[in-house]
């Protein structure tokens, strides 16, 4: 075969699996465009997304909450991205080489695309449409560009005839002239996987931004209009202490941690929103935004912490609610003897199981809210109503995106959790952090100030006690808490010498006990354990 032959033969393998790439983006897009009037917001990669957070091991979510924080989610989707781009290009592969196998694999994705899609919570009984259409379409691309490359391939070889120049018949110079079989079936390929593959791109993103628009969270939110809270939070003086490196008493709402089952925020409308109450109650209720909005609401300062909080770590935050007590619509339903527990459901599927009594207790905040900070609740803090309870862990308690209570037993029911091995019931553990100094940023020898967070909801923080290169604990000094519910600073002046220091932190809460010493993980019911630092000072 000449060299002139050899570059016009076709890569097969390279050319199979972008064959398998556009049929995959074929796919896609037509699932994206059928998507905007069957499952408005949520394609087949959001749909197995949300399946494969459901699935995925305990462990693998652990890890992931802990080494991506905030980024596990636009992890994840960069994840289900390339894994469908190495399964796309499988797939053409071997329906070239093996058909059709391609073509089963390409069915086998449409078939797990469509039950990940038609099993999510609120899925409509069309839900089935856009990805088994989008199965179809993808299919018969593969076939056809399979066929097109085949052509291709076949009229190279073919050319080759006794290795005779013919093999790559050049280009006739009268234009008039036909062209030789070889550059047509390329030709013929190049601009059908061209086109199929910049319209499938286009369709693709343009459904997408077409969902993303008229669904938008934020677009709903600016909307909406709170009334004013009738009671205020009263910060007191001396509540927050103005030291470098140290969290603020108050969260803003950009840097709140953000930890849940939802791939992608939840889009849902005020004015059709509704929470449902019902299951062990004298009379189901059903109540509109409206309905809460006109029932008065009031400010909360209430300290919430993730189960999946390390010791010493980020995932605790602390803000003004503006909200109304649970207990007050649970009193409107009846519940009745027997009921312990309160399922509470997103409207993604999300359950918890949280306690009756934390929700009935008279002395207990445990809340209904609708803002955050002076300002509705932000979408991925579960606009337009959340759960927000005092001193139980956020898996247990603060649901988002809130849309049923259900009076039940802990015996009855079970929570999303709760299978996965996490106990049904998660009173937080009283605990203490250092913000500042920290490890790996050196410190100028002198006066320092280590400071730091404490917190010990529902019963308040008594004392906080530092201990250097473990020497004798030396009592920090406290700001002056909002309440029992939210968590305090402290602060000690530290006379740094060079070298490297250990630093030890550990609380007592105002029922006079000690902090947990022993170290326990995250999982089943939240770490445990006093945060030790090695500070470098210069």
């Amino acid at each position: 075969m000449s060299a002139r032959t050899a570059r016009r033969t076709p890569s097969r393998w390279l050319w199979s699996a972008l064959v398998g790439i556009v049929s995959a983006a074929a796919f896609l897009a037509t699932a994206e465009l059928l998507s905007l009037l069957f499952t408005r917001g949520s394609g087949p990669i959001i749909a197995v997304g949300g399946f494969v957070i459901d699935i995925v091991p305990r462990p693998l979510k652990e890890f992931a909450i802990t080494t991506f924080g905030v980024y596990d989610k636009p992890v994840l989707l960069i994840g289900l991205g390339i894994a469908v781009l190495i399964a796309a290009a499988v797939a053409g592969i071997l329906q070239y080489r093996l058909r059709p196998l391609g073509v089963v694999v390409v069915v086998i994705a449409g078939v797990l695309a469509t039950l990940a899609t038609v099993t999510r919570s609120g899925a409509s009984g069309l839900a089935w449409v856009p990805t088994t259409v989008g199965t179809l379409v993808g299919a018969l691309v593969l076939l056809l560009l399979t066929a097109r490359l085949r052509a291709w391939a076949g009229s190279a070889v073919s050319g080759e005839a006794d290795g005779h120049a013919v093999a790559a018949p050049a280009v006739p110079e009268n234009p008039a002239a036909p062209r030789p079989k070889v550059a047509v079936d390329r030709r013929a390929f190049l601009r059908t996987t061209t086109v199929i593959g910049v319209s499938a791109v286009l369709v693709g993103v343009g459904a997408r931004l077409v969902s993303a628009a008229t669904t938008s969270a934020e677009a709903l939110r600016n909307e909406l209009r709170l009334p004013a809270p009738r009671t205020k939070v009263a910060v007191p003086d001396g509540a927050e202490f103005d030291v470098e490196g140290l969290a603020p008493l108050v969260t803003p709402n950009k840097d709140f941690y953000r930890v849940d089952t939802a791939l992608v925020v939840p889009a849902v409308d005020p004015a059709s929103w509704r929470l449902v109450i019902d299951g062990m109650v004298d009379q189901r209720m059903e109540f509109t935004l409206d309905d809460l909005l006109g029932m008065g609401l009031d400010e909360y300062a209430i300290t919430l912490t993730c189960v999946s909080n390390e010791v010493g770590g980020g995932l605790v935050g602390n803000a003004i609610w503006l909200g109304l007590p649970v207990r007050d619509l649970i009193a409107q339903a009846g519940p009745q003897a027997g009921a312990d527990m309160v399922l509470s459901r997103s409207v993604d599927g999300y359950t918890a199981s949280t306690p009756l009594a934390s929700l009935t207790d008279p002395g207990l905040d445990a809340i209904i809210a609708v803002g955050m900070n002076g300002e509705a609740l932000p979408p991925e803090h579960g606009f337009p109503v959340r759960m927000v309870v005092p001193g139980l862990y956020g898996y247990v308690s603060a649901t988002k995106w809130l849309t049923e209570l259900k009076v039940t037993t802990f015996a009855d029911d079970e929570a999303y959790w709760t299978p996965r091995g996490y106990s049904a019931e998660a009173p937080i553990k009283f605990s203490s952090r250092i913000d500042t100094p920290r490890t790996g940023a050196p410190v100028a020898a002198g006066t320092v100030a280590i400071a730091g967070m404490a917190w010990a909801q529902t019963v308040g923080i008594d004392r906080v006690e530092v201990s250097i290169d473990e020497g004798e604990w030396q009592p920090a000094t406290l700001s002056n808490p909002i309440n029992d519910n939210t968590w305090v600073q402290w602060m000690l002046p530290w006379e740094a010498t060079a070298g490297t220091h250990y630093i030890a932190v550990r609380a007592v809460n105002k029922n006079g006990e000690l902090q947990i010493e022993e170290r326990a993980p995250i999982f089943p019911d939240g770490s445990s354990g006093w945060q030790r630092l090695l500070v470098t000072v210069t």
